[in-house]
């Protein structure tokens, strides 16, 4: 090949590199800028990697950003709160409801369960 040719290439990669750098630096990829369709899935597959008891509610607001819906309680010196993030899609409504959502319940900041299990104990409290 001629020096033209390698020069060219060079160059490409060069340039190619400076823009993964850019959007690696740059690209805030925050659940709340996501359309919903890529959020759901987002949320499905940090749901997943969960686990109990090592997970915390300032965690989730940071990862996951803010819930779809929620609810609270408290219950004796116990703070209880359900955080739902949608997951699923249902209807196209523009509304987003329980069915369409993985709840998480966290139990004084500490998550506790997940799934349907989670709603079930935050509601028999």
């Amino acid at each position: 090949m001629n020096k033209k040719v390698i020069f060219r290439i060079l160059m490409a990669l060069a340039v190619y590199g400076v823009f993964v750098l850019l959007v690696v630096n740059f690209y805030d990829d925050n659940p709340a800028n996501m359309k919903w369709e890529d959020r759901e899935a987002f949320n499905r597959q940090y749901i997943a990697k969960l686990k109990l008891d090592s997970f915390t509610f300032e965690q989730a607001i940071e990862n996951l950003g803010s819930p779809d819906i929620t609810e609270a309680k408290k219950v004796g010196e116990t703070n209880y709160q359900v955080m739902f993030y949608r997951t699923q899609h249902m209807k196209s409504d523009g509304i987003t409801t329980q069915e369409e959502c993985t709840p998480l319940l966290f139990s004084n900041g500490l998550l506790t369960a997940i799934g349907n299990v989670a709603y079930e104990q935050f509601k028999s409290l």
